[in-house]
This record gives C-alpha cells, structure tokens and sequence, in this order.
C-alpha cells in the first residue's frame, strides 16, 4: 500500500523512494523510470548515504534501471518529486528520454525551459506532498540542502 495521497501510482513510487531516502538520513527525493506502464528502475537522493558527488535520485534510479536500448529509453517516462538539476537533465536529454514529470518545481526549479526546447513533454504536478517534503527538509536542512545544489 503506497503511503502518499497522489492519485498517480508512479508519483506514489516515486514519493516512496523521497521518504526511504530521508529515512536513511539523506535528501527526501525521489524517482522512478516508467516504460511500457512499468517501472523499470527506482532510485533516490543517496549523496549523504554512500558520500557521492553525483548520485541525485535521477542519476540513482537510471543506474538501477541498468543498461538499456535507446528503443527502450525513446519510450521512457522520468518521473521526479522534484525538478530536475542540471546534472539530472543533461542524463534524460543524452537518453533520450522524451516526457519527464515532475512532482514540483516550487523549492527548485531545475533547466526546465531548455529541456522542453530540446523537445522533452515536461509535466509538472505540483504535488502537495512533494512541496511538503523539501519544504520541511529545507527549513530543517538548510546546509545540506545547499551543498545538493551546489551553493
């Protein structure tokens, strides 16, 4: 049973992973990669658990998709309780992934505009729930907060 109100099951997995990650003591984002109606991978903000430069939830859940075909990525949806950063992006543009939702884009708000002039179908949500969590987690984090996105 999902522990979020989000009426689309995706989102709902995806808010799973946020609240897993803060749980073990990281950054309350998540993500989920969708193909076909299924999830293929999942993953979230793990920067604080394992000490990485790199592993934000997008870049987590891709590694946990694992190899596949630009075919398979061409009928990918991202999905994100936040707006993807620069980093998160620039790896769904170089997949060629070509529709990303996102569950809000309040707290962040990642290179949105220059994703959808590459072509990309971005959706945002502006999911409470998702507000709710970085909101929290920000005013509760400020320092952490502001070392994920590099300020």
């Amino acid at each position: 049973m999902s522990t979020t109100d989000s009426p689309d099951p995706f989102l709902a997995a995806a808010i799973e992973e946020a609240r897993a990650g803060l749980a073990e003591g990281g950054i309350p984002i998540g993500s989920v990669l969708v193909i076909d109606g299924e999830i293929v991978g999942r993953g979230h903000n793990r920067r604080v658990q394992q000490g990485s430069a790199v592993l934000h939830a997008e870049m987590d859940c891709l590694e946990q998709a694992g190899r596949l075909s630009a075919a398979e990525y061409q009928r990918a949806v991202l999905y994100s309780t936040l707006s993807p950063c620069d980093m998160c992006s620039g790896a769904a543009l170089l997949y060629g992934i070509p529709h990303i939702v996102v569950g809000e884009n309040r707290t962040f708000q990642g290179p949105e505009d220059y994703v959808r002039g590459r072509g990309v179908d971005l959706e945002i949500l502006d999911d409470p729930t998702c507000i709710e969590l970085m909101t929290e987690f920000i005013e509760a984090k400020p320092e952490l907060w502001n070392e994920d996105i590099g300020v």
